[in-house]
């Protein structure tokens, strides 16, 4: 059989389950997820066993201690990973739920149903336990998955989709509700973009590179989730210590993420207080800093930052600082440089925080916490499917509801028009 017969084969059995997805009652979806959480937490030994061949694979490539950190299936991020599919069980289903009704002058109601979105494709890269989240996520929200993970963890990801299979055969579901396409050969992603009339869907995640890719290809509307370019400013009447804990959390506790900070952008009033603070905090921590002129002057150890550091997303131990003169300034440089992804503003300034979330656009704008925060699980998702940087149609981090669109309903009593 050949690759476009194979993809062709996959895509169109996960296609014909869409039907049986969709109706798949409340209480059957929360079992299987249920079951599930209890399979990976069961499986652990074998997953990391997987897991490990990838990581031996990954490790004889190059690849950086923060890819590793992302490729890694620990005892903590399979724990989580359970916990979020038990969280995503216990929500209200949003399959037919009614958002909203009205009645017209003529007595015919009117109203809004969710129902699923049909068969979506989710193209990424690294995380393994993104496989079980999307899947989860999808099942919940009554969508076929097909899922193609980034060819460094491909026996992880086969690990994981093989247990949810198990877990959809043991209560009598057609598995072909979630797939993995079989392979880790690009063209079959180039083909799969082409098959519109049976996908309804395309989320990739992952680098800018493989966003541009499937954006440019994909016959199938795409939800981007671009690069997370992350500012944090330090406003004038700052809490300082605050500050402080919340640049090196945001930085240094996971820095391979999405949600990692790249900018640290600090008003010049509070400048030579912080910044040599926060400084040698970093320093320490192994994180190099590249500074405007502003910043060198007070820690001179700082590489100079051009032009190409404001636009970076490091996904490394990297970190680029400029002092700003003002809150506009500082919004200014967000909406130049930014990704819409996640900016946080530290102030004890009432009116300056409300400025930064009125004026800030991205998908997630906070305040007094670190950028880390922004991430489904966090808000209370579950998990999600990605972090959205694309305003149509969703925005940030992507859970149930946001798999799922609506229909219009109408009742009538015999109502016609004239």
């Amino acid at each position: 059989m050949s690759l476009q017969d194979t993809i062709l084969q996959v895509v169109t059995q996960t296609h014909e389950a869409g039907r049986e997805a969709a109706n798949l009652s409340m209480t059957l979806k929360e079992k299987i997820l249920v079951e599930m959480a209890l399979k990976l937490r069961d499986s652990r030994p074998y997953l990391q066993e997987e897991n490990n061949k990838d990581l031996e694979a990954a490790r004889a490539k190059g690849l950086s201690k923060a890819m590793l950190d992302r490729l890694t299936l620990s005892d903590k991020v399979i724990e989580q990973t359970a916990a979020g599919l038990e969280e995503i069980a216990a929500f209200p289903d949003p399959v037919g739920e009614i958002v909203r009704m009205w009645t017209r002058p003529n007595g015919m109601r009117v109203g809004r149903m969710r129902i699923p979105l049909g068969v979506i494709g989710i193209i990424y890269e690294s995380r393994p336990n993104v496989t079980a989240d999307a899947a989860a996520l999808c099942l919940k929200a009554g969508n076929a998955v097909i899922l193609r993970g980034g060819s460094e963890a491909f026996t992880s990801s086969k690990a994981i989709v093989g247990l949810f299979k198990d877990v959809l055969k043991e209560n009598h579901v057609n598995e072909q509700i979630v797939n993995l396409l079989p392979t880790t050969d690009r063209e079959a992603i180039l083909y799969m973009l082409k098959l519109e009339e049976l996908i309804d869907l395309i989320i990739p995640r992952g680098g800018e590179e493989l966003i541009r890719f499937v954006a440019e290809n994909s016959r199938i509307p795409v939800i981007k989730h671009y690069k997370g370019v992350c500012h944090l400013y330090v406003d004038a009447v700052a809490d300082l210590d605050m500050a402080v804990k919340l640049t090196f959390n945001s930085k240094v506790q996971r820095p391979g993420v999405c949600n990692a900070l790249e900018t640290l952008l600090v008003h010049k009033a509070v400048a030579d207080r912080f910044i040599p603070l926060v400084a040698e905090k970093l320093t320490e921590a192994g994180v190099e800093l590249r500074g405007c002129e502003r910043s060198r002057g007070l820690v001179p150890s700082m590489a100079p930052a051009s032009e190409d550091d404001w636009y970076a997303e490091y996904l490394d131990l990297i970190l680029a600082v400029k002092v700003v003169d003002d809150i506009d300034e500082a919004i200014g440089h967000i909406a130049k440089y930014g990704s819409l992804h996640t900016e946080t503003i530290v102030t004890k300034d009432y009116a300056a925080s409300q400025k930064f979330l009125k004026e800030v656009n991205s998908s997630s704008v906070i305040v007094n916490a670190s950028t880390r925060m922004s991430d489904g699980y966090v808000f209370g998702l579950g998990a999600e499917v990605g972090i959205s940087t694309t305003k149509i149609h969703s925005y940030g981090p992507m859970g149930v509801e946001d798999l799922t669109t609506t229909k219009f309903i109408v009742l009538g009593d015999g109502q016609v028009r004239e």
